[in-house]
């Protein structure tokens, strides 16, 4: 592991980090839903499939990362239980279609995993 990698995840950055990619994915699926609502025919590369997709990917995959360290650094598995439960609804997302019901087990899914990494940032200071 490198050495910045190693410090963000002892400073707590990288949950403060996830926690950001969090809102910004609610952000970005509610302004989504609002640009398609109100402009039906536009959405653009934001309404693509394969930047959702992608942006999930990422999510999963900080999340797994800073849960886990925290995890094995303070010893509270609350934390990591609460935010796999996130990842667990986020994965299930990726597997739907693109649509409200995909954007809704997202957003419930994102914030679990908010909470879990809120949970772990509190458990490490």
């Amino acid at each position: 592991m490198s050495h910045s990698l190693r410090q963000a995840l002892v400073s707590g950055r990288l949950d403060r980090l996830a926690i950001a990619v969090s809102g910004l994915c609610v952000a970005h699926c509610f302004a989504t839903a609002v640009v398609i609502g109100l402009l039906a025919s536009a959405g653009g590369i934001f309404g693509s499939p394969i930047f959702h997709e992608a942006g999930l990917v990422i999510a999963i995959a900080l999340g797994a990362i800073a849960l886990g360290h925290g995890a094995i650094v303070h010893g509270f598995m609350m934390p990591a239980a609460v935010g796999s439960l996130g990842l667990g609804v986020m994965t299930g997302a990726l597997t739907m279609d693109h649509g409200l019901q995909e954007s809704v087990y997202t957003l419930i899914g994102v914030g679990i995993l908010a909470l879990g990494h809120d949970l772990n940032h509190r458990a490490s200071h």
